[in-house]
């Protein structure tokens, strides 16, 4: 239930989504984590410029910080602007963070950001998921499910 709200809401103010994710990645939990940015960034997020297909989550020394994720200098901001591929703090509470650092270390999983949008307060959020890496046997039988199930709503379609 909680998985379902956490959709709605990033529907409303999406900046960036990372849907090859869910190709590359089995996800097996999802988890609403907070920014750490500075003032420029959220001026170039609200722009809606920034790309997180690259990126990935990693713990360090007891937080969990969100690498190369790509977000563009604000161009008002002259020489006040951010750095684009910093290392930003992602804020979880103590038990989230402890239940992914230990998912990484014991099971081999990765943090994988999946959406990045402002939630209805307007404070920038991000949606990560622990995944388990596919093989490719299993995302060539992902791309099989996905085409049937287009064939499958083509017929239904068709033939009422």
């Amino acid at each position: 239930m909680a998985a379902k709200k956490v959709k709605d809401k990033a529907i409303s103010g999406l900046v960036a989504e990372n849907r090859r994710a869910r190709y590359d990645y089995e996800i097996l939990d999802t988890v609403e984590a907070g920014l750490v940015l500075e003032g420029t960034e959220v001026k170039s997020l609200r722009v809606g410029k920034a790309q997180i297909t690259e990126a990935y989550a990693t713990p360090e020394n007891g937080e969990i910080w969100l690498i190369n994720a790509h977000i563009p200098e604000y161009l008002q901001a002259n020489r006040f602007n951010h750095n684009e591929r910093r290392k930003r703090k992602l804020l979880l509470s103590k038990r989230e963070m402890n239940r992914l650092m230990g998912a990484v270390e014991k099971h081999g999983n990765t943090i994988v950001p999946l959406k990045l949008y402002f939630n209805e307060r307007g404070r920038a959020k991000i949606l990560i998921g622990l995944g388990k890496g596919k093989k490719s046997h299993d995302k060539r039988q992902t791309e099989r499910d996905r085409d049937w199930a287009r064939q499958k709503s083509r017929v239904m379609k068709d033939h009422g």
